[in-house]
């Protein structure tokens, strides 16, 4: 080629432009027709964002997957799911009630959907593959079973018999099936996967606390010991069991030791040693399992998303592609559509910016190692800034560009400015704590108030009040809200002080209030306190996938709950003069422990109800006087319902949540401490084009000026001074896309990624890291 040349090369180093207009000459009788742009427009919209769905090519499939995958379409079957679930709100028992035949036909309507959903996608993937997912199996089965149980319900019901409506615990696994729920099916599978290893611990959990009941039972069962209640003490092996199981969580601890502890304290040595085997040993052991378990199979999780990733950018490099020398590369005009094809909402500098990244050369075209990158670059958030002048130094340039006022913009600007108001917020904090009826302690109120606003308005003086209220800012508008909503309440509080006869105490705790959040700004403040802060925030949509998961475990629950315990206890009311009220409405109750502790609130009449008592049973304490409560008015049977929960939210879920939430801070502290700037990161301070950079010394404006003209007919030279990039957040960096990362740099360009299908079937043990990436985070 001519640019091998060394004029020519010298001529394609001060006209990158030229070059590439040779490069596009050269390969001009090249074209990529719209079917196969389309179709690898297709894999990468996947890569970027983790998607696994095994689509057909036909072009009449890639429209019908790009419909499926529309934001619309997915919002109608979230809306739908939602309210699927919601009609728990309207049936029997309900929070309120509807008719039978208004329930019906909505949760009819959602079935169809669903159905549609289900058919839509049938018309995307092959058919051995729909028939072979286990998700598509579930679905269809639940759709059958939901519409034969609303059959048998209505009929029967029409005849008087009484009926249970068994299929609502199938409606979490709507939730659960759908493609669009892949965090929450990838939730269920790491427990589905960690429950073997659970499983032998818990046999031997179980098989240490009956040891221990049957010691119990040949220890206290022939000395006769009552309870405080007068109860017969460990003589029955059933009741010591469940105690022994209950005292695990400590709930009654040390009630449950007492009778015996009374006659001799000997006995409590058989309760100490208890406590330490099967609280402290085997639940810190379930923790380790669960851990051990679960970073295995996270581990096999990522590496199945890189490769999925790294493979379908595979696929759409292999349909663009063209021949340059002894390599194949994708050309620029290419990579344009294909970018605009993906993501059509990226502007032209956006798009430009990231072509800079991935051609950094500026050749003309990328290899196929550069265009796997483009995944990733897409799911980086640029923002384009334009530098703002300042209102004040539009209306008077001489007055703010004075040496005072630089002065005091320097001032406002430096370290010591905001170390000098976090030692006055904590001074403010010791005055907060004093007694507020101190007319020093009032009045001092009023000069951190005006020293907060003195705070805001200096700083709006030195920064352009757009960039200090920018939605990124948090800080700053949490600052300036909460100082303005003390401000006026401080106000209204005093005017109605001086107004007499008008008690103010509600104004006044909301003053207080906000004078407390005041002081959670100081958190900004330290290193470290940003850092935990930051990893908490990254931490947060993960953290709703198992909050999604222990919801699905709850509804299950719950229903269960509604269906065996409904009706059985009863409130009324906190002022109710009804003897009933003493004993919930049940005899049964009478002079127990549930009715004299007042938890008549806590029952399964509703679905809100049922949640709230849920959640007081995960939380453990008195979880045994609820479930004796409900042991009363039933069968001793109903003891398994508690049990079977206890195992499976506070032994199982939080442990893997823990598991989870343990794994994600290692990455995100450890990431926040090495500080890695990304490839747009350094391409936007070598462009000097970065937030708090020099004016920009490449050509990238001219570029975007003369391609699109998405920027308008703007003086060019303001235009370089003025046009700036910065990364959205630091907390693009998701745990997900962070695990990824740390798994990509065990791949070599050379090493041979999978097929889709050998993909799927991955397995933990078919992995041994070449690095200990992921362990030596923990």
């Amino acid at each position: 080629m001519s640019d091998n040349t060394p004029a020519a090369a010298g001529k394609a180093e001060g006209a990158p432009g030229e070059k590439f207009q040779k490069v596009q000459h050269h390969f001009c009788q090249l074209t990529v027709d719209d079917e196969q742009l389309q179709l690898a427009a297709a894999y990468v919209s996947d890569a970027q964002y983790n998607r696994n769905i095994h689509f057909e090519t036909s072009p009449q499939a890639i429209r019908f997957y790009k419909l499926y995958n529309h934001w619309c379409t997915q919002r109608v079957t979230y809306f739908f799911v939602l309210v699927n679930l919601l009609l728990a709100l309207f049936e029997e028992p309900a929070v309120y009630l509807l008719p039978i035949w208004v329930t019906s036909t909505v949760e009819f309507i959602c079935l169809l959907i669903f159905a549609i959903r289900l058919l839509h996608f049938s018309k995307i993937i092959p058919a051995k593959v729909l028939w072979k997912d286990a998700k598509n199996i579930c679905v269809i089965v639940s759709i059958l079973l939901t519409l034969m149980d609303m059959i048998v319900y209505l009929t029967l019901t029409e005849t008087g018999y009484f009926v249970v409506r068994w299929s609502r615990v199938l409606r979490p696994l709507f939730c659960i099936n759908f493609t669009e729920s892949r965090q929450l099916r990838r939730a269920f599978r790491n427990i589905r996967n960690t429950l073997p290893e659970i499983t032998y611990v818990f046999v031997l959990f179980m098989f240490s606390v009956a040891v221990f009941s049957l010691m119990a039972l040949k220890l206290f069962a022939k000395r006769k010991y009552t309870t405080g209640e007068g109860a017969p003490y460990f003589n029955n092996y059933l009741d010591i069991f469940f105690n022994l199981y209950v005292l695990v969580t400590t709930a009654n601890s040390p009630d449950v030791m007492m009778p015996a502890y009374e006659v001799s304290w000997a006995y409590s040595i058989f309760f100490v040693i208890f406590i330490i085997v099967n609280t402290y040993i085997f639940m810190s052991l379930f923790l380790a399992v669960v851990y051990n378990d679960y970073k295995k199979h996270l581990k096999n999780e990522v590496r199945k998303l890189v490769y999925m990733k790294h493979r379908k950018m595979i696929e759409a490099f292999d349909i663009l592609k063209v021949k340059h020398g002894a390599e194949f590369v994708i050309l620029e005009s290419h990579w344009r559509q294909l970018v605009k094809l993906v993501a059509p909402e990226v502007p032209s500098c956006h798009r430009e910016l990231l072509w800079r990244v991935s051609d950094n050369e500026q050749k003309g075209f990328v290899g196929r190692e550069c265009f796997i990158r483009l995944a990733d670059l897409l799911n980086i958030q640029v923002v384009q800034m334009k530098e703002r002048v300042h209102p004040l130094e539009k209306c008077w340039p001489n007055m703010y560009n004075s040496a005072v006022s630089q002065f005091i913009r320097r001032v406002v600007k430096h370290q010591g400015f905001r170390y000098t108001y976090d030692a006055i917020i904590v001074v403010n904090a010791i005055f907060i704590g004093g007694d507020e009826s101190n007319p020093l302690i009032s009045k001092a109120e009023w000069v951190f108030l005006t020293l907060y606003l003195v705070e805001i308005l200096l700083k709006l003086f030195a920064y352009e009040p757009r960039a200090f209220f920018a939605k990124s800012q948090f800080w700053n508008w949490f600052d300036t809200l909460i100082i303005i909503a003390a401000l006026l309440g401080t106000i209204v509080n005093t005017t109605l002080k001086s107004s007499g006869g008008y008690n103010s105490q509600q104004v006044l705790d909301i003053v207080f209030i906000l004078r407390v959040l005041r002081l959670i700004r100081i958190i900004d403040s330290f290193q470290r306190f940003r850092v935990l802060l930051n990893t908490l925030i990254n931490l947060i949509p993960t953290m709703l996938t198992y909050a999604g998961l222990i919801m699905v475990v709850y509804y299950i629950f719950a229903i269960v709950g509604m269906e065996a315990f409904k009706g059985r206890i009863q409130f009324y009311g906190a002022n109710s003069s009804d003897p009933a009220a003493k004993y919930c409405g049940n005899p049964a109750l009478k002079g127990s422990q549930f009715a004299a502790l007042r938890y008549c609130k806590n029952n399964f009449n509703n679905i809100v109800s049922a949640f709230i008592l849920l959640i007081e049973l995960t939380v453990v304490n008195q979880w045994h006087v609820l479930a004796a409560g409900f042991v009363k008015v039933t069968h001793l049977s109903a003891r398994i319902f508690f049990v079977i929960f206890h195992i499976m939210v506070v032994i199982i879920l939080i442990n893997i949540f823990i598991a989870f939430v343990l794994e994600a801070f290692f990455v995100e502290y450890s990431l926040a401490r090495s500080a890695i700037e990304t490839a747009v990161e350094k391409k936007i301070q070598e462009l000097g084009m970065g937030d708090c950079t020099n004016p920009p010394a490449g050509d990238l404006v001219e570029v975007l000026e003369t391609s699109e003209n998405d920027l308008g007919n703007t003086d060019d030279t303001d235009l370089k001074s003025r046009l700036k990039f910065r990364i959205a957040s630091i907390r693009y960096k998701t745990v997900d896309a962070l695990l990824q990362h740390m798994f990509e740099e065990e791949l070599k360009p050379e090493d041979e990624i999978p097929t889709l299908e050998e993909i799927d079937n991955l397995s933990p043990d078919d992995y041994a890291p070449k690095q200990p990436t992921f362990d030596s985070i923990a």
